[in-house]
C-alpha cells in the first residue's frame, strides 16, 4: 500500500542522509564538551528531587483514592455506548507513520538550514545556556520561587531573527561604534594579521556600518570571493535552477552523444547521495537504446556549454581540476567530495570513459569516446539533473569548493550573455554585483574561486553581500547565508572554534586563505541579541595558523560583546 503522506520523506532521504552524516561527529563532540556541566546539575537537583518526591507521596495517594471510585462509575456508565461504536479501521496507523516520517523530514530540514529550531532559535545557543553550571532550565521571565542556593533560570538565547525585523524587549539597540572599536582595534593591531588589515562590522538589520577599518580599501579576498560568486549565480539563475547533463543520439549514424551541461556535482559513485548519476544516466539511456534496437554506438563527448582555457592561471592544482562543462566527481581520483586530491587531466574525457562503462554492463557496446558536440536534429534519450543551485550553493561556500565555483562563474557568464570563460565568469560576476546596487568600487575579479592573487575586494562588500542575502526583498540569496560554515560544526569552520567560548555554532563565517593572505567574513550574533555581519581581510601574514587563530579571537569577542550603549 502506497501512503501519500511518505513521498516527500522517500524523496528528501538521500539529502537527509547526507545531513546526518555530516552533523553526526560535530553533535557527538558537542555532548561530550557539555556532559561534565550536566552531571554537575545532575549531582546539584538530585537531593531537591527525591526531598520533593518524598513530600508529595501522601497527597498523591489520598488523591488517587478519593477519584479511584468516581472514575469506576464513569468507566461503568460509558462502556454500553463504547462497545456501540463501530470498530475502527487500521487508517489511523498509517496516519501516524505518514506523521512520524513528517516529523523526521521536518527535523532533517532544519538540520540542513543549520542548527536552528523551529522559530528560528538557534539551537546550539539554547543548548550552551541550559547546559551552564547552576543552570535550572529555560528563563520564561519568571524569578525562582525557590531559595537563594537553588539554581538560576538559564537565560534564553535570544533569537537571531529577530535583527531582521522583528522587534522584542530581550533584544538592545545595535552595538556603538565606540564600543566596537575598543573590543575590536586591539585584537586586529596582533602582529599575527601581518602588515595590513581591514574590517567592518554591519547591522544585518539596517545594513548600516558600525565599525570599518580601511573598508573601502580592496586587498586580496582569497576563497571569500565565493560570497561574490554565490551571490552572483543566485540572482542571475535563481535559487531552484538545476544543471542538466543528456545523451543525445545523431540520427542514421548511431553516434550517442554524452553532454555536458555545467553540473560540476555529477557523481559516478554507487551512491549518489541525492546528486545527478552518471550511472542512473547510462542505465536509462541504455533502455532507450534498446528500445530502438541499438546495442553498439559511436560514443562521443560534448563539453562545449564552457569556452576558453580549462586550466586555472595557478596552473595544475590538487585544490581545483580543469574546468569543464563535463566532469564527474570533479575529476578526483579517489572516492572523496571535498578537500585537496589528485585531479585528472581531462575531466570530459574521464566522464565519458566511466560512462562507457556503465553502458558495458548494460550489453550496449561503445567504441573509445572522442570530443564532438550534439546537432540540433539529435534525438535526447535521457537526462539527469542537479539539486537545485541553492544546495549547490551551500555545498560550494561550506567545502570552500573550487570547482563548484569556477562552474558557477561559468554558468552566470551563460546566463547573462557572456562568454563563458574565465574572463567572462569575472565579467558576469561584477556586472551581477552592480545590478543589486552593491558597493564593487574597488572590486577586481578574476575569478569565481578566489584562487587567483590579483582578484581584491573590500570589506565594505562583502559584508553588504551579506546584508543583501538577508533581505527580505531577496530570498533567492538566502542560501548565502544557510551556506557559511559553522564555527564548530561544519565544513572548514569543524576543526576552528572548538575551545572558543560562546562561539561554536553562533559564529558562521567564509575562510580564506592564501600564502600570506587570511580572511574571514559571516555573520554573528552578539551578546545582546543583534544579528550582525563582519568581514575581516589581512594581508603579508607570516604564520596561516596564528592568523587564523587570531581572526577566530576577533570573531569570538564580537559574538561576546555587549557593546550595545
Amino acid at each position: 500500500m502506497v501512503v501519500p503522506e511518505l513521498r516527500p520523506w522517500q524523496a528528501a532521504r538521500p539529502q537527509v542522509k547526507r545531513v546526518a552524516r555530516a552533523v553526526r561527529p560535530r553533535l557527538k563532540r558537542a555532548a561530550q564538551s557539555v556532559k561534565p556541566q550536566v552531571t554537575r546539575v545532575t549531582q546539584a537537583v538530585s537531593p531537591q528531587v527525591t526531598r520533593l518526591t518524598e513530600a508529595v507521596r501522601p497527597q498523591v495517594t489520598r488523591l488517587n483514592q478519593a477519584v479511584s471510585p468516581k472514575v469506576a462509575r464513569l468507566v461503568g456508565s460509558v462502556s454500553p455506548q463504547v462497545a456501540k461504536l463501530p470498530r475502527p479501521n487500521r487508517t489511523w496507523q498509517f496516519t501516524a507513520v505518514a506523521a512520524t516520517a513528517g516529523m523526521a523530514l521536518a527535523a532533517g530540514v532544519v538540520t540542513a538550514a543549520g542548527p536552528w529550531d523551529s522559530t528560528g532559535q538557534r539551537t546550539a545557543e539554547r543548548d550552551y545556556a541550559a547546559a551552564q553550571e547552576r543552570s535550572g532550565g529555560v528563563d520564561h521571565g519568571r524569578n525562582s520561587d525557590t531559595s537563594a542556593k537553588a539554581p538560576r533560570p538559564a537565560p534564553s538565547a535570544a533569537s537571531v531573527l529577530v535583527g531582521l525585523g522583528g522587534s522584542t524587549n530581550s533584544v538592545k539597540s545595535a552595538p556603538t561604534g565606540t564600543a566596537l572599536a575598543d573590543v575590536l582595534n586591539p585584537l586586529l593591531a596582533n602582529s599575527a594579521l601581518g602588515t595590513r588589515h581591514t574590517a567592518a562590522v554591519v547591522d544585518v538589520s539596517t545594513g548600516k556600518r558600525l565599525y570599518g577599518v580601511g573598508a573601502d580599501d580592496a586587498l586580496t579576498p582569497a576563497s571569500t570571493t565565493k560570497i561574490a560568486t554565490a551571490t552572483a549565480a543566485l540572482s542571475a539563475l535563481g535559487a531552484d535552477h538545476r544543471f542538466t547533463t543528456r545523451t543525445a543520439l545523431e540520427p542514421d549514424t548511431k553516434e550517442l552523444v554524452l553532454v555536458g551541461g555545467g553540473d560540476p556535482t555529477l557523481t559516478a559513485h554507487q551512491d549518489a547521495e541525492g546528486w545527478a548519476s552518471l550511472r542512473t544516466l547510462a542505465d536509462t539511456t541504455a533502455t532507450a537504446l534498446k528500445k530502438r534496437g541499438v546495442s553498439e554506438v559511436t560514443l562521443s563527448y560534448d563539453k562545449t556549454l564552457y569556452s576558453g582555457t580549462e586550466l586555472h592561471p595557478i596552473g595544475a592544482n590538487e585544490n581545483l581540476a580543469p574546468v569543464s562543462a563535463l566532469m564527474a566527481d570533479e575529476g578526483r581520483t579517489d572516492d572523496s567530495s571535498s578537500g585537496q586530491v589528485l585531479r585528472v587531466k581531462d575531466p570530459a574525457a574521464d566522464a565519458a570513459e566511466k560512462f562507457a562503462g556503465f553502458l558495458k554492463k548494460h550489453g550496449i557496446r561503445t567504441t573509445s569516446p572522442g570530443p564532438s558536440k550534439a546537432t540540433a536534429r539529435a534525438t535526447t534519450l535521457a537526462t539527469v539533473s542537479s539539486p537545485p543551485l541553492s544546495d549547490i550553493v551551500e555545498r560550494m561556500l561550506t567545502n570552500s569548493d573550487n570547482d563548484i565555483a569556477e562552474a558557477l562563474a561559468r554558468q552566470t557568464a551563460v546566463a547573462t550573455g557572456k562568454r563563458a570563460d574565465f574572463d567572462g565568469g569575472a565579467t558576469a560576476i561584477q556586472a551581477q554585483l552592480t545590478k543589486l546596487q552593491l558597493p564593487v568600487k574597488g572590486a577586481v575579479f578574476n575569478d569565481g574561486s578566489g584562487l587567483n592573487r590579483d582578484d581584491r575586494l573590500t570589506a565594505d562588500l562583502l559584508t553588504a553581500l551579506l546584508v543583501k542575502a538577508g533581505s527580505p526583498a531577496h530570498p533567492e540569496l538566502r542560501p548565502v547565508l544557510t551556506g557559511l560554515p559553522i564555527a564548530a560544526f561544519t565544513g572548514t569552520l569543524t576543526t576552528r572554534y572548538t575551545d572558543a567560548t560562546g562561539a561554536a555554532g553562533v559564529v558562521r563565517a567564509k575562510t580564506g586563505t592564501l600564502t600570506g593572505v587570511n580572511t574571514l567574513a559571516g555573520t554573528v550574533v552578539d551578546k545582546d541579541g543583534q544579528l550582525l555581519a563582519f568581514a575581516f581581510l589581512t594581508s603579508n601574514t607570516t604564520n596561516a595558523l596564528e592568523a587564523q587563530a587570531a581572526l577566530d579571537h576577533t570573531a569570538t569577542a564580537l559574538a561576546a560583546c555587549g557593546c550595545s550603549s
